[in-house]
């Protein structure tokens, strides 16, 4: 059996940190510990990955300290106390240090050197903490794949963070004060529970025969920052027909408030038992729990907010941002495998980049998250657009109507394992704040369990009044849900209303309501077909004409536009103003309206334009972004427009004249630019070929005249 010789290793550990250099020949951990003495910095984070790449590699201290992480944690930060250079910039001295100074000048009256729990314990000595990070090679362990083999070791786990505590301060080291002698006891505490000492076990006490009473003194004791999470296994770890497992992480000092529940992480850790205490031990017998001691926690999505770019990224996303075309291309590389639906990934992608939330002076809130609902027929890759968007966005949450009650998505109240009290549990819509919430199998929701997102979808909370507590959570969600119409496909003999079948007061929440219809149609059938068997053979999508950006790409771009805080210019209100009359005057007319349009609607146009000119990196919106905006809200009920021209009997080339003329009559004008006229009859739904055709067909029966060059129209005033 190998005899470790510490020592030994604690000099590798000091000549390790003193002369590793990093590949650009800087002394990395002496500029740390350089650091730390100036006191910028807590933590120093010994890389497992230096140890591996060190000019004087050994492998038998390399696999010890991979084995027995908790013991060499202690032998680099006894060299680490050693190798600690003098500050060289002043600060100010704080408690510690005060405390510290006044240890080390009466050092030797406070003790009598009798008892070793005199003698100053090193961590008290220490502002630092020193964490040892896994190699980042290989793939992490899912929970069940960590054994009882790994106690002890580090290992890498993956998972979901479902429980957060509270940062709470641990005892690291108690001090106690003896009332007769006056001397400084010591206890240091390793594990959650400990005995304190009533009596003092100085020399003076012993001999004078008084049992001298020892005070706990909590201002010159050290405390640690500590916090517990729950992290679960993620669903793809998951083997057929089991469920999920969690496993407790215990956080300490720089580590906390990190992660938060519904974050995707990486912890690289010790695993560790841990025996049970209080009443749950007497239940327990000989069972010990496990734990992972965090040593590294890494996100495997960033919020928009914490987005740094690196070099290459920036460049990249200027040379994206000067690209003309950037709103098609960023759209369509949202779920190039799917088929078509081209308007619906512009709106989705609109929905992750948002609009700017809206604060008044009095603390009213307008809201900038976009709401979507999907509805249409079955097989037309609603759920899937809702599962990529998911992927794609930092912070998703994906639910079920019929698997989601009303608690589950706003909050529940449960009783704390730990403290026996009443806690709240954050439900899907709370657990997404500043991400998405997709619903999925939104109509078969029960009505008293839908009632609960109304709240959330204007005002952006859930309050609670439950159980003594009474509160207010924040969610500030983007709802995007998908849903079959009434009777499961689209009945066209019936009103629109009745298909949709959802109340007018959650209709009215959503910025979008796209309906997508399935109709038999020979050429896109089989384009479509075409598209999915190439999906299936070669497991990509066919090629777009440009390489798709990856999901990472998408995520940096959109947090460098959610920057931005466009404002709507003086010039365009009236322009705006007249846009939503005309819709309002439109549905008053129609029997059978197919959207419920509200001042909700004018805020809809107002947050898609101003997601729009973030995407352009721009701080105003353009009339481009409203045209737009007003062009998606029309698009998305296109499908039942097509059918009502069909029942009026117009054919397309008819109705482009009448709209050209009716738009010509209502602004008084004989000009009409064709940037104009293509705008309104994109709104209607016609095609730029459409229009070109019309444009042809009336010049021949000397309606109007075209200009040869920018294809301008003329009406000849008969």
């Amino acid at each position: 059996m190998t005899i470790f010789d510490l020592d030994a290793d604690k000099a590798f550990a000091k000549e390790f940190i003193s002369n590793f250099a990093d590949a650009n020949g800087d002394a990395k951990y002496a500029n740390i510990l350089q650091d730390v003495a100036n006191r910028k910095i807590r933590s120093i984070q010994i890389d497992l990955e230096d140890l591996f790449n060190y000019k004087d590699f050994d492998e038998e201290f390399f696999r010890r300290v991979t084995e027995n992480t908790r013991r060499y944690i202690g032998v680099f930060a006894s060299a680490i106390d050693e190798l600690l250079p003098e500050p060289t910039e002043a600060f100010p001295d704080d408690d510690h240090d005060i405390l510290m100074t006044q240890r080390s000048e009466d050092g030797a009256d406070n003790t009598d050197g009798a008892d070793p729990r005199q003698k100053m314990p090193p961590e008290i000595k220490r502002y630092y903490e020193v964490y040892i990070r896994a190699s980042s090679k290989g793939r992490p362990f899912s929970i069940r794949e960590v054994k009882a083999s790994y106690i002890g070791q580090l290992v890498r786990i993956s998972g979901i963070i479902t429980r957060c505590s509270d940062v709470k301060p641990l005892m690291q080291v108690a001090v106690y004060t003896c009332e007769e002698c006056g001397f400084e006891i010591y206890q240091e505490v390793t594990a959650r529970v400990f005995m304190p000492l009533f009596e003092c076990p100085s020399q003076r006490c012993k001999i004078n025969k008084t049992k001298g009473n020892l005070i706990l003194q909590l201002r010159a004791s050290k405390f640690l920052k500590f916090q517990e999470a729950k992290i679960q296994e993620l669903a793809e770890h998951v083997p057929k027909g089991h469920i999920p497992r969690t496993m407790t992480v215990h956080l300490r000092g720089e580590l906390t408030r990190k992660v938060a529940p519904g974050d995707v992480v990486e912890f690289s850790g010790i695993f560790l038992p841990i025996p049970y205490t209080g009443f749950r031990a007497l239940r327990a017998g000989l069972v010990a729990d496990t734990y992972l001691e965090a040593m590294s926690v890494t996100h495997f999505k960033k919020k928009y907010e914490e987005y740094e770019l690196r070099g290459d990224e920036e460049e990249q996303i200027s040379r994206l941002a000067e690209d003309g075309d950037i709103y098609n291309k960023l759209a369509r590389s949202l779920a190039p495998e799917i088929y078509g639906h081209e308007d619906i990934k512009k709106a989705l992608l609109l929905l992750l980049v948002g609009a700017p939330h809206r604060k008044l002076k009095d603390g009213m809130k307008i809201r900038g998250d976009l709401h979507i609902c999907l509805m249409g027929d079955p097989g037309v890759a609603k759920s899937q657009l809702l599962k990529h968007i998911i992927n794609v966005a930092p912070r998703g949450v994906y639910t079920t109507g019929r698997g989601s009650s009303g608690v589950g998505l706003t909050a529940a109240v449960q009783r704390d394992n730990v403290t026996n009290e009443m806690v709240l549990e954050g439900g899907a819509l709370v657990l997404a704040d500043m991400g998405i919430c997709a619903i999925d199998e939104f109509d078969k929701m029960d009505e008293s369990d839908r009632t609960a997102i109304h709240e959330v979808m204007e005002q952006q909370t859930v309050s609670i009044a439950k159980a003594g507590i009474t509160t207010s959570l924040n969610a500030r969600t983007a709802v995007l849900s998908a849903a079959n119409p009434a009777w499961g496909r689209y009945d066209l003999r019936r009103t629109p209303a009745e298909n949709i079948n959802l109340p007018p007061a959650l209709l009215s929440r959503f910025d979008l309501l796209w309906l997508i219809l399935d109709r038999a149609d020979m050429d896109s059938d089989l384009e479509m077909a075409r598209h999915v068997v190439y999906v299936h053979q070669n497991k990509e999508s066919p090629a777009l004409g440009f390489t798709p950006l990856e999901p990472a790409i998408l995520r940096a771009y959109i947090s460098a536009a959610r920057r931005l805080s466009p404002c709507v210019p003086r010039e365009l209100e009236e322009y705006i103003a007249a846009a939503y009359s005309n819709i309002r005057q439109e549905e008053a007319k129609s029997n059978t309206p197919h959207s419920y349009t509200t001042v909700r609607t004018l805020l809809s146009i107002l947050r898609i334009s101003a997601a729009l000119a973030r995407l352009r990196f721009s701080e105003t919106v353009a009339q481009s972004d409203v045209d737009e905006a007003l062009r998606l809200m029309q698009m998305s009920k296109f499908s039942l427009y097509s059918d009502d021209r069909q029942r009026s009997g117009l054919d397309a080339i008819s109705d482009i004249y009448s709209i050209l003329r009716d738009e010509a009559a209502r602004s008084n004008k004989l000009d009409v630019s064709y940037a104009h006229a293509l705008n309104w009859i994109s709104r209607k739904g016609y095609s730029e070929a459409q229009l070109k055709e019309c444009l042809e067909e009336y010049a021949a029966l000397n309606v109007w005249q075209i200009h040869p060059h920018t294809f301008d129209i003329r009406f000849i005033d008969a």
